[in-house]
């Protein structure tokens, strides 16, 4: 077996020891749906549970009958964006000044949005979704050259020692999150200049390239996570340099290489399923080398939509029982059953 066949292996074993983490986590109650709306948009740990149980104003806590695991239900007198923003941001603000979870520590002022589908509901602390789960959304760059002796190279950042995450991690070339207020390409050509000062005339070369999901847990919390894929073929001369202070190095490695560097414990876990994507997708990881290459394939693309079908799994099993259930209008009361999702709050103050 090769060295890449190896690691790749490991890769393997590491998702599949997560998946059974997860399809636990489900079984045992551990993990519950985040509902706006009446639509699932996160994931809710037992730990995040236990500090969100103190905000009956904001948060409503109910066990299902049906679908035998409890949810987390955002108050649906929060009729409007702005609203639901402000009331989750005082929560947030409480348990960062708390000091309860690591993820707040690094509160950045930066917001993503949390959104049913397409429709936007509410914008949250960038640092805070892994609390809730909520699905996120970034963009990478893989920026190559074709060198005539050492053939297809690719471009790594090390991240500065002063970042909130993965602080002096290697990482891909340029990468960033999908921010409030800003489109798919408008963020790549944005991070493109900031972290790599990218000119004009070569990042209009980018190619869209699909993209990459995952689901990774950290002690930060639950990142289900979509990165936006964009490769750059940059010329033989061109050096990238950092200009917001972000990056402390780059460096250009050889495609085997850069293989041995995203298996080591100085990369960004979270940044290797794009390169790993990319060498696939230009020949460097085949069918041939590996045995596992299809399963690998397959988790570069996790389904993640299919985490988030609490309301049509309840719609369901209430058509397969044919009766509507009921509750007792008290809000965190552990009811057996779960009435329409108007019900049972208190108004925030």
């Amino acid at each position: 077996m090769s060295s890449t066949e190896v690691r790749l292996s490991r890769l393997l074993i590491l998702a599949q020891k997560f998946n059974n983490f997860y399809l636990t986590g489900f079984h045992k109650g551990d993990i519950r749906p985040f509902l706006v709306e009446g639509q699932q948009v996160g994931l809710i740990k037992s730990d995040v549970l236990k500090q969100l149980v103190k905000y009956p104003e904001v948060f409503c806590i109910r066990d299902c009958e049906q679908t035998k695991q409890g949810l987390v239900e955002l108050n649906p007198a929060f009729r409007d964006y702005n609203e639901r923003t402000e009331q989750v941001e005082k929560v947030l603000r409480n348990l960062r000044s708390e000091g309860l979870f690591p993820a707040l520590q690094g509160w950045r002022d930066e917001y993503f949005e949390v959104k049913s589908e397409h429709r936007p509901l509410l914008k949250m602390e960038r640092a805070a979704t892994p609390l809730f789960g909520v699905r996120k959304y970034g963009v990478d760059i893989n920026g190559y050259v074709r060198h005539p002796t050492l053939g297809l190279c690719i471009w790594l950042q090390q991240r500065s020692n002063t970042k909130e995450t993965w602080p002096g991690k290697w990482d891909n070339m340029v990468g960033g999150g999908l921010s409030v207020g800003f489109g798919i390409k408008e963020t790549a050509i944005k991070e493109a200049a900031e972290e790599a000062s990218i000119p004009s005339d070569l990042v209009k070369n980018l190619v869209s390239a699909g993209c990459v999901s995952f689901f990774f847990e950290s002690r930060q919390g639950l990142f289900p996570n979509t990165e936006y894929v964009f490769d750059l073929e940059l010329p033989l001369d061109f050096v990238p340099h950092n200009a917001d202070g972000e990056v402390q190095a780059f460096e250009l490695l050889p495609a085997k290489e850069c293989v041995e560097r995203v298996f080591t414990p100085d990369f960004k876990t979270t940044s290797a399923p794009v390169v790993i994507d990319f060498l696939i997708r230009h020949g460097h990881i085949t069918a041939d080398d590996v045995v596992d290459f299809t399963q690998i394939v397959e988790l570069l693309h996790v389904p993640l939509q299919s985490l988030y079908i609490y309301k049509t799994r309840l719609e369901q099993l209430q058509k397969q029982h044919q009766q509507l259930p009921s509750d007792d209008g008290n809000c965190n009361s552990g009811s057996s059953t779960i009435k329409p999702l108007e019900n049972g709050h208190k108004k925030a103050a």
